[in-house]
């Protein structure tokens, strides 16, 4: 076998196909920002947004971190697509995206489960007074209904739920388990591997957020083992991309806390002061970099397989995350994981 190709499979390895989705992605990612940026200030222009200092206000401006983020989604759908259908050999519903009732039952729980968590973390702050209310139905910035300002953040969350996921876990994971699939770690160390490996990975690209700290960094890594745990157990991405959605938006737009050291924007349905030990309440960084967000993954991620389990019968890994699809030279390995359909734990 050659350095850059499995000569078996006859694809490129898995490194390779990591590397080069991951370039495509941000070479796309730059492209389509640095279009909306130049057209955003193009039609705003003498306007108090270039007046006031473009730069600056365009960052923060609700309207265009939603585009931006819609702008993200496009570049790593297309990134994935391509890279799957030219170097995996994989169609696009094979990165945990089979649109089946089981997936969309999925999605609605991690919906319900993310929000839940949140709201866990919200009310155990409340009651030991480390956070106080200090209103309710608030606009951030220049004035403008509720309903419109509430808009722009939901937008935002829902496509960084759902691109955070695709790259991370539904491309990422899926090829380092196959890559890491060899005789002496087995399908099942493969995605065990992989599940840790992509959530470092993940806990590093929030690094440069405001407010980060090693602690930071750390947890958003056990995070990204919660927003895991749904996928390496059914093949889908359903529960992972609902329980992001609602986290994000919960965590700043329902209950007024910093997103991964982000203030939040257009909006907030509850506004609060923040108090009490950042140890436990991550301080400036919000919720996601203190000891309570741990224990939320740890209660997430045992409701998680309980949700599987009471779904399938069972929760154990997805052993045909390690596997090429079909098709695919060596897909029939040895020890092949049964022919059943993503979900079953099989």
């Amino acid at each position: 076998m050659g350095l850059l190709r499995n000569d078996h499979e006859k694809r490129p390895r898995a490194l390779w196909r990591l590397i080069f989705q991951y370039a495509l992605y941000q070479y796309a990612a730059t492209v389509l920002l640095g279009g909306l940026s130049f057209v955003w200030l193009a039609v705003s222009e003498g306007t108090s947004l270039v007046e006031d200092g473009s730069v600056a206000l365009l960052a923060a401006s609700p309207a265009f971190r939603a585009i931006s983020y819609a702008a993200s989604l496009v570049a790593v759908v297309a990134s994935v697509w391509f890279a799957g259908r030219f170097f995996d050999r994989r169609p696009f519903s094979g990165f945990g995206l089979g649109l089946d009732r089981a997936w969309w039952l999925d999605l609605c729980f991690g919906l319900a489960l993310g929000a839940l968590l949140m709201g866990g973390i919200f009310l155990v702050e409340l009651a030991a007074g480390w956070v106080t209310v200090s209103g309710t139905f608030e606009v951030i910035g220049r004035e403008r209904s509720f309903a419109l300002a509430i808009l722009a953040p939901l937008v935002a969350f829902v496509c960084v739920g759902f691109y955070e996921e695709l790259l991370f876990r539904g491309y990422q994971l899926k090829n380092l388990a196959e890559g890491l699939n060899s005789p002496g770690v087995g399908p099942r160390g493969a995605i065990l591997l992989a599940w840790v490996i992509s959530s470092f990975l993940f806990g590093l690209l929030h690094l440069h957020n405001p407010n980060a700290t090693v602690i930071s960094t750390i947890n958003i890594a056990f995070a990204g083992l919660l927003l895991g745990v749904g996928y390496i157990l059914t093949g889908r991405l359903a529960i992972s991309i609902g329980l992001h959605i609602t986290w994000n938006f919960s965590q700043g737009n329902v209950f007024g806390f910093p997103v991964s050291g982000i203030e939040p924007i257009g909006a907030t349905f509850i506004s609060i002061e923040q108090e009490g030990p950042p140890l436990f309440t991550g301080g400036a960084f919000g919720p996601e970099a203190g000891l309570l967000d741990i224990a939320a993954i740890l209660v997430g991620s045992l409701l998680i397989w309980l949700w599987v389990r009471a779904r399938s019968g069972k929760a154990t890994l997805e052993t045909s995350i390690a596997y090429p699809p079909p098709g695919v030279p060596g897909a029939a390995r040895e020890n092949p994981p049964d022919k059943s359909t993503p979900g079953t734990g099989k």
